[in-house]
């Protein structure tokens, strides 16, 4: 028995069959490229991975190849930022993947129309998604801060040294500022200036407060002083910091309420249109005067959405 759901299934295994033919294609053509056979690297051991795991090393290191270097779409520093551990080549892979699987399944749903929007919709998801993880871990961080200077102040006052109580500091928070604190260790460690790193800690992390504190460090290994003193001060202006900005957020909730609707009302009401009625929307794509009135529309809608995050968007 046919179920009007046949076509979503039908168009999801046409996507993943195209992506393993894509991956398959990639190992015939690019295979070998660049790399040491496991048998010279390690003689005597032999090479145990499956062949799903193959193909998808295989592709990985083709993405590297061709985009890794030069592609700015998921880039190292985006993704640190973000805290995703996937390298850049592993996550165009993926997005590449799964755009190509949503354009055949939007082709099969509504036409060669909807295919292309979903197509598009892919990336640009997966960079509003790295941006959402982004401010996440950022705000977080900015949370933690606190407290972390208030353990580093306390670790100075037990007489240990200061890359000692960064040390022990990471090993007690929790991520994203053990993750941080742990990187700077191990990058001063190797040589790196302590005030290097802070610099691009709080560069990542676009956080004002640490580089305050990457200052005091800083001031304080010029002209001497108590650092542990220093640091309560700076953690007790990070806090009251943190109050204001959690007193401006509750006042500005509706403000931000409201542009998430105004901004995902006419995108909702136009893709459940496309699916409920698509006869009834198909004029906007099957004529000159619906692709005008559907540029006009998108240009309108993202010019709106900047004027109202820069309304809802409230610096002190």
């Amino acid at each position: 028995m046919v179920t009007s759901t046949s076509p979503v299934f039908l168009a999801l295994g046409i996507g993943l069959c195209f992506v393993a033919l894509s991956i398959l294609l990639i190992v015939t053509f690019g295979s070998g490229r660049g790399q040491i056979a496991l048998s010279r690297r390690r003689p005597g051991v032999r090479d145990k991975r499956s062949l799903l795991t193959k193909a998808t090393d295989e592709a990985t290191s083709f993405v590297e190849r061709r985009l890794g270097r030069s592609a700015a779409f998921g880039s190292r520093a985006s993704l640190d930022q973000a805290g995703v551990k996937m390298s850049q080549a592993d996550f165009i892979l993926l997005v590449g993947c799964t755009a190509a699987t949503a354009g055949f399944i939007g082709f099969f749903i509504n036409g060669i129309a909807f295919g292309i929007v979903f197509f598009l919709a892919t990336p640009i998801g997966a960079i509003i998604f790295l941006k959402f993880l982004t401010g996440r871990r950022r705000a977080k961080f900015d949370a933690q801060l606190g407290d972390t200077l208030q353990m580093l102040a306390g670790g100075l006052r037990a007489g240990h040294s200061l890359l000692r109580s960064v040390d022990a500091v990471s090993k007690e928070t929790e991520a994203p500022t053990s993750e941080e604190l742990t990187r700077i260790v191990n990058e001063t460690r190797l040589g790196r200036d302590l005030r290097d790193s802070m610099q691009d800690a709080a560069r990542r992390l676009d956080s004002d407060d640490f580089d305050w504190t990457g200052q005091a460090v800083e001031i304080h290994r010029e002209v001497g002083g108590d650092l542990a003193e220093v640091l309560d001060h700076v953690g007790e202006t990070i806090r009251e910091r943190s109050q204001i900005k959690g007193q401006v957020k509750s006042l500005s909730a509706e403000g931000r309420l409201s542009a998430y609707i105004l901004i995902g009302l006419p995108i909702s009401v136009f893709l459940w249109l496309s699916v409920a009625n698509p006869d009834y929307v198909g004029t906007l794509y099957t004529t000159g005067l619906g692709w005008i009135m559907l540029i006009v529309g998108t240009l309108l809608l993202i010019t709106g959405s900047f004027w109202l995050s820069r309304v809802i968007k409230i610096k002190f």
